[in-house]
């Protein structure tokens, strides 16, 4: 038997943030909750815990490490957050926590990949109810690297027209960085361009101009919240008051394991620090002047942890898109309102 000691050394043993980037690194196919979900499942395999509060404890420390190596965790919560739902509900179940512990953690390991299996499936069921939404002659608006996105118009590109008479011809407009830091828009700009998709790229500041051409918008998402709107990329907030301004129908495509449980009011409700707006004077920034002062003030041991704010980069900026903006949640579910996902929610946690 396996003592809590020897349980709680092998746990320290196993690096669950090295395991999660690895994940990542691996398969650029997959989404960050998807990664933290097996990056939790190979924790569990490799902590011997020997009661159900040990495996749970066990699960938040791991949980709680992965949150905090990463400035934005709000899609990650999405993850760790169903997958330690899904372990209490499995071990209040009758029976569940009865009986020899290792073939329970064993069958809940088993049925946890199991669930990843099908997360990583959902873009292809997604991309089969999101292409009936482009039509011939379209003009399709997007912006950022969203895989499910990408996946959805190539499918629309590789599907009958329902003619007979070839594949659905339409037009995408793409909205991209300058930078040239923007791998996964030009990964699915290249793959639309091999399939004779025309792929227009454009500025941000180029949304509102390229309007009048746009048919419908599509946009991924990093986290889709309990109200029903998005925490996507920095910009997409923007894009979807312009569409709406404009009359164009904004949708949200994205996968159920990234609703997550939070309920912004406004940009600043996000739980997550970002140097978007930082104000300077000659002296520098009023961020390095208010941590000087803190310092100077004894309560330096408040603030945020060293290299979680450091590694903070500019491109990995996000915005949160209200409900009243989309018209639909593109989902392997099929199509949401965004009032449906309070629901989606609760069916899963209570």
């Amino acid at each position: 038997m396996v003592t809590s000691t020897t349980a709680s050394t092998q746990s320290k043993s196993f690096d669950v943030v090295t395991a999660y980037h690895q994940l990542l690194n691996d398969d650029p196919d997959l989404t960050m909750p998807v990664a933290a979900i097996e990056a939790l499942i190979l924790g569990l395999a490799n902590t011997p815990a020997t009661t159900v509060s040990e495996t749970l404890d066990s699960v938040s420390k791991l949980t709680l490490q992965l949150k905090r190596s990463i400035p934005n965790s709000i899609s990650l919560s999405a993850g760790t957050d169903i997958f330690q739902q899904y372990l209490i509900t499995s071990l209040q179940r009758p029976g569940g926590g009865s009986g020899d512990f290792e073939q329970i953690r064993s069958h809940l390991v088993q049925n946890g990949k199991l669930f990843v299996e099908r997360a990583k499936a959902a873009r292809e069921t997604i991309a089969g109810f999101g292409r009936q939404f482009v039509r011939d002659g379209n003009t399709v608006l997007t912006n950022g690297g969203s895989r499910v996105v990408g996946a959805l118009l190539r499918s629309a590109a590789e599907s009958s027209n329902g003619t007979g008479r070839g594949s659905i011809r339409f037009r995408v407009i793409y909205v991209v960085n300058g930078d040239g830091k923007d791998t996964e828009a030009e990964d699915n700009i290249a793959a639309l361009r091999e399939r004779d998709i025309p792929v227009a790229t454009i500025p941000s500041t180029a949304i509102a101009y390229c309007l009048d051409q746009v048919t419908q918008c599509f946009v991924g998402a990093e986290g889709v919240v309990e109200n029903g709107g998005i925490v996507s990329r920095l910009g997409t907030y923007q894009l979807a008051m312009l569409a709406k301004a404009a009359g164009k129908p904004f949708y949200v495509v994205s996968e159920t394991h990234k609703f997550v449980r939070l309920y912004p009011l406004g940009q600043q409700d996000l739980g997550i620090q970002q140097r978007i707006v930082e104000f300077k004077t000659s002296k520098g920034s009023e961020t390095q002047e208010t941590k000087s002062a803190s310092q100077d003030e004894g309560v330096a041991d408040l603030e945020e942890p060293a290299e979680k704010s450091s590694s903070w980069r500019p491109e990995d900026a996000v915005d949160y898109t209200p409900p009243n903006l989309i018209n639909g949640i593109i989902t392997e579910s099929g199509v949401l309102l965004p009032s449906a996902v309070s629901e989606a929610l609760i069916q899963v946690w209570f």
